[in-house]
């Protein structure tokens, strides 16, 4: 084949499988690689792909961005194609990001279920137009609506500052949408006279992501759900907000995407099993989706509030799990398995659920209300600052 100008992007991504290309891990290139055999995946060699090299369109970031590249590492285009290796400014923020490469998690993974109706959540915003038959409304008091917006704006400082907010694990950290996302909040640290230029480039890679997310891969969407949900914080709290209407907007955009990423899978059925354990990368997945999602509600009910609308209990969440504990989360991975084991023998099938943090009904057994007051102390005494947050909100709001 005669070169071209596209040749070595094709030639260089023939060097890797599929898999290893995705978690950027070395490639013996075997038929079947070594990592692979050795995880039990499927090894797959890329067909050569020509990659486009058109000139950026005058609405993508590339054009508003400063010109300063040494400060923020950043060329070209935000622009990543699925299916194909991230363009440079993923790239670069893969490489700046903190944290350990994630493993990819096989798509279609036959342990991954949705336990609930994921169509409840991209609804969501409809409950304040149209209430359901069954809703509970919940009254915040000004002093929790208060730690909520703080606990909210300091996961936005936190990103901002390059660190992972407590519902971004740091194995995921180099998903594309996660690594450009933190590449772009670079941005709000540079001195800058006009803001609303560094505001325009976050809000178009929001409506970029809603756009192509139904094209995306499984841990792409699940990237790009937790990305969404850091710019609409970020844009919020560190910004001059923009109209309420447009955050009403991403909201529902964004509930759309966590309906999406929601129906590929919030838990692992092998948690409930006493026989079989999670694979560290499948759990890992399904405990930061769920801590996304809680922390997206967080933000949908902070809006509410500000809109003058009520706010409702999220039955539609019931059965889903609570935050695992700090131990669980935080270790290792040559730590975690003996985690789980022990996390697995405090608790055998019947994990702690977040329905179990809600108002008990009226009519419940005094025996049942005791072993639900002793199931939340027990989980208490494990958990890190969000599952802490997240008893502080609900005890407060639920108390009689």
């Amino acid at each position: 084949m005669p070169p071209s100008r596209n040749s070595r992007y094709s030639t260089t991504r023939q060097k890797s499988c599929q898999q290893c290309s995705t978690a950027r891990a070395r490639c013996d290139r075997k038929e079947t690689c070594g990592r692979c055999d050795s995880r039990g995946l499927t090894c797959t060699y890329p067909t050569a792909t020509s990659r486009d090299t058109s000139p950026p369109s005058e609405n993508s970031a590339e054009t508003l961005m400063p010109t300063n590249s040494e400060e923020l590492q950043i060329e070209n285009s935000t622009d990543y194609q699925i299916n194909k290796r991230p363009q440079s400014m993923a790239e670069t923020a893969t490489a700046s990001a903190p944290g350990p490469e994630p493993e990819p998690v096989a798509n279609a993974n036959p342990d991954l279920i949705c336990p609930i109706n994921p169509d409840d959540i991209q609804n969501r915003w409809l409950n304040a137009y149209v209430p359901l038959p069954g809703q509970e409304a919940k009254n915040y008091s000004t002093n929790i609506s208060q730690l909520i917006s703080r606990t909210l704006k300091s996961y936005g400082l936190k990103a901002i500052q390059g660190r992972p907010p407590p519902f971004i694990h740091p194995t995921h950290l180099s998903l594309p949408p996660i690594s450009t996302c933190f590449t772009l909040l670079k941005l709000r640290r540079i001195p800058m006279e006009d803001e609303s230029v560094v505001a325009e480039i976050l809000k178009r890679e929001m409506t970029r992501l809603h756009e192509g997310h139904t094209a995306y891969s499984d841990m792409e969407l699940f990237g790009a759900f937790q990305a969404y949900l850091i710019y609409t914080m970020v844009l919020f709290f560190k910004f001059t907000p923009p109209s309420m209407d447009f955050f009403r907007q991403a909201m529902i955009n964004l509930q759309e995407i966590a309906c999406a990423t929601s129906r590929q899978g919030l838990a692992c059925m092998s948690e409930k099993s006493i026989f079989s354990s999670p694979k560290w990368e499948a759990w890992h997945v399904v405990e930061a989706k769920r801590r996304t999602l809680y922390t997206m509600y967080f933000m949908d009910n902070m809006l509410s509030v500000l809109d003058g609308f009520p706010t409702y209990i999220g039955h539609e969440l019931k059965g889903l799990y609570a935050p695992s504990s700090n131990e669980l989360w935080t270790a290792s991975r040559t730590e975690w398995d003996q985690e789980y084991r022990s996390y697995r023998s405090d608790w055998g099938q019947t994990p702690f659920r977040l329905d179990e943090l809600w108002p008990a009904s009226s009519d419940a057994a005094e025996h049942l209300e005791k072993d639900r007051q002793r199931r939340t102390e027990k989980w208490l005494k494990d958990v890190d600052g969000f599952g802490m947050m997240l008893y502080a909100v609900t005890s407060c709001t639920y108390e009689n």
